[in-house]
């Protein structure tokens, strides 16, 4: 065993473990509290497997499990930056380039890379399972505002277009629920909880 190889993925995890207090604008479907970007990460892979048979032809399913698994780990140092604010995701690139930099270096030389791999493939959304994967981010909130009548959408007064524009991965990607989307869209629009 290399003892230097483990120390390193040791670290790691323990470093991961800060993604826990990482708190996103979306509510828990109950309305209880925010939702931290672990949880949110682990809700994005269950949608993966659960929604399998929506994906782009081709896609690697298990592949797009570990992307959504890594996608959000630069928050740990970037934080999240709410989608709606256009002042919150300036400087957002920067911000996670820098932190998947510096978090994936813990890594052993070969993790590091198969991680980074995963990342700059969900940012960079041309595969069929980045593409699956980031249409599966974009769904998930979502769904967690309509069931809290609106949630962040009604807090911060977010118009149903650019609600609609950030769907699109989702047309895109999963075309099959598309109409769903546009029904629950105006359903929201129609309830007052889009601006």
């Amino acid at each position: 065993m290399n003892d230097d190889r483990l120390e390193q993925q040791l670290a790691f995890i323990i470093e991961i473990d800060k993604l826990k207090r990482v708190l996103r604008q979306t509510l828990l479907a109950d309305e209880s509290r925010q939702e931290n970007s672990a949880e949110h990460s682990w809700h994005l892979a269950l949608m993966a497997g659960l929604l399998a048979e929506y994906a782009p032809a081709g896609t690697d399913v298990g592949r797009a499990v570990r992307m959504v698994l890594v996608h959000d780990l630069v928050e740990i140092d970037a934080g999240d930056a709410f989608c709606y604010d256009p002042v919150a995701v300036q400087g957002k690139a920067e911000r996670e380039e820098a932190c998947a930099d510096r978090l994936f270096g813990i890594l052993p030389e070969d993790q590091s890379a198969e991680l980074r791999e995963l990342w700059d493939e969900f940012e960079a959304g041309t595969t069929p399972e980045a593409r699956f994967a980031n249409a599966l981010d974009r769904l998930q909130p979502l769904l967690q505002n309509l069931n809290t009548r609106g949630g962040t959408w009604r807090m911060h007064g977010v118009p149903r277009e650019q609600v609609l524009k950030r769907m699109q991965p989702i047309r895109e990607a999963m075309p099959e629920l598309w109409p769903a989307v546009e029904r629950a869209l105006e359903r929201a629009a129609g309830e007052g909880w889009l601006g």
